[in-house]
């Protein structure tokens, strides 16, 4: 504005340009660009050299879907005559797929979901466990934006239909509408863009009373909630450079990890909704209609009945283990894999829904196939051979005390059939107080460890160890005779009242 008002003050360029210490030309250029009604300051555009062919890039560009490269371009421009650089030509077709990405770009409208009708799932990679690849099922309520995140060890249908089980047990209702990929656990095929449902699926939908939707293929735009909770779960739960997480150790620990991944981040304020999802389910939940009691068994396979007494289950002249807190309660078992990766599955339904609780391989008959993680501990199992020394009355309680000698002796003297063996248990306390425990154990421990069970026995080892102490001995420095004072006395006076002299 300096150099225009200089300008028509002056009504000269070079004057104008003296004026406000700039070019004369800067002054023509912003005097023409005003007279012209042009912005002033703008760039002025020029002829290019691939202006004339502007029409055949973009030709190319949408002929290849923006795919084509800028070399291959020169050189169908340089048979059409063209006689500009490549580096012209780069710039030409990088400004043809530009317009043509904001020509095809797809514009996205806002979606105001409804409370309790809508839930979006979909998988992702999850860690290696023992050696195991691992999948994360990963459900987003839409209104709340409330996040369930379950590992799977595979994607098969029943696996399908448990975790779907267990989110709607989660959530606390069961939503109108469930939106997912076109899986082939829920579409079997397209028939003229049309999907097909799986028949499993839609009887579970309607055992539940909900419907499964599937988005458009090859378009996860359409479940954009559920592809961003995928992401996050993924590099939070997935041991990768950017988190430096450890490896899990079991399937137990990832479980705890994903766990602990869904109170953070449902109890944090979202940055859309400005509050917590937790706190929002109660609304989802005034949409949702209740859980039925019983979870749909339809993919889970043969029902089984647990023992009361014994945590196995027969399925196929095979016995199998489950862990020992579900004797007396119903399970469901099937068979995943073919040939050498076949595996029988055990499911049951519980409180929170069903979930897996054993997976082994194929066992043969008469040959179970067991878990010891699934019994008790060894202090509380009955093995034939191993039995636990308890005192019943004072005399074993005050033998036993002597220590570890006096349990081992018990032991191989029961297990050799010796006779008397109270009063030899009674005697071993006697001695035990003449000579002191340690003694006495250790001489229990050396009669068990050679069978030495016979009536005074313990006390020979007592009498031998105690006789096998080092003793006082005779050697060319020392002397076991007294000395001679008491002959230097011999034919002396008393030498005083003391009665005390020599020997007459």
């Amino acid at each position: 504005m300096e150099i225009l008002e200089a300008y028509d003050s002056t009504g000269s360029y070079r004057a104008a340009a003296e004026l406000a210490g700039c070019s004369h030309h800067t002054v023509k250029a912003h005097v023409v660009a005003r007279g012209q009604g042009r912005p002033v300051g703008t760039p002025v555009p020029r002829d290019r050299v691939t202006d004339e062919f502007m029409d055949k890039i973009t030709e190319l560009v949408i002929r290849s879907g923006g795919k084509i490269r800028a070399d291959k371009v020169h050189e169908r421009l340089v048979m059409l005559g063209y006689q500009g650089s490549e580096r012209s030509t780069r710039r030409g077709v990088a400004e043809a797929k530009q317009i043509q990405e904001r020509a095809g770009r797809r514009v996205h409208r806002p979606w105001i979901a409804e409370p309790g009708l809508w839930l979006q799932y979909d998988y992702g990679d999850g860690p290696v466990v023992a050696g195991a690849k691992t999948v994360l099922f990963i459900a987003w309520v839409a209104f709340s934006r409330f996040r369930v995140v379950i590992p799977l060890r595979d994607k098969t249908l029943a696996s399908v239909f448990m975790v779907l089980d267990r989110t709607f047990r989660l959530i606390g209702g069961i939503p109108a509408y469930v939106l997912t990929d076109n899986e082939k656990t829920v579409t079997t095929m397209h028939v003229a863009g049309v999907p097909v449902r799986n028949r499993d699926t839609v009887s579970f939908a309607k055992y539940y009373g909900t419907t499964v939707l599937t988005c458009q293929p090859a378009d996860p735009a359409s479940k954009g909630g559920v592809e961003r909770s995928v992401q996050i779960a993924k590099a939070d739960l997935v041991p990768m450079a950017t988190n430096l997480l450890d490896a899990y150790d079991s399937f137990a620990d990832l479980e705890t990890a994903c766990q602990e991944f869904m109170a953070v981040v449902n109890g944090k304020e979202h940055r859309v909704t400005k509050r917590r999802p937790i706190d929002l389910v109660d609304q989802e939940l005034e949409g949702m209609h209740p859980v039925p009691d019983r979870a749909h068994t339809i993919a889970f396979g043969l029902s089984r009945k647990v023992p009361v007494n014994t945590p196995m289950v027969a399925f196929e002249s095979g016995q199998y283990s489950v862990p020992h807190t579900l004797m007396g309660c119903e399970v469901f078992v099937r068979v995943q894999g073919l040939a050498d990766g076949e595996q029988i599955v055990i499911v049951a339904p519980g409180a929170d829904g069903v979930r897996e609780v054993a997976r082994h391989g194929r066992a043969r008959p008469g040959t179970p196939a067991i878990d010891d993680s699934h019994f008790p501990t060894d202090a509380t199992r009955k093995v034939p051979g191993v039995y636990a020394i308890r005192a019943k009355n004072r005399d074993e309680e005050a033998f036993l005390a002597i220590g570890h000698g006096a349990h081992e002796w018990l032991r191989e003297a029961a297990a050799a059939g010796a006779s008397r063996m109270r009063q030899k248990m009674v005697e071993a306390v006697v001695l035990s107080r003449l000579h002191g425990r340690e003694d006495v154990d250790q001489a229990l421990g050396t009669a068990a460890a050679y069978g030495r069970f016979a009536t005074g026995d313990v006390a020979s080892l007592l009498a031998h160890r105690v006789s096998d102490q080092p003793g006082r001995s005779a050697g060319e420095n020392a002397s076991l005779a007294q000395g001679t004072a008491g002959w230097q006395a011999i034919g002396t006076d008393p030498v005083d009242g003391t009665g005390r002299g020599g020997v007459a």
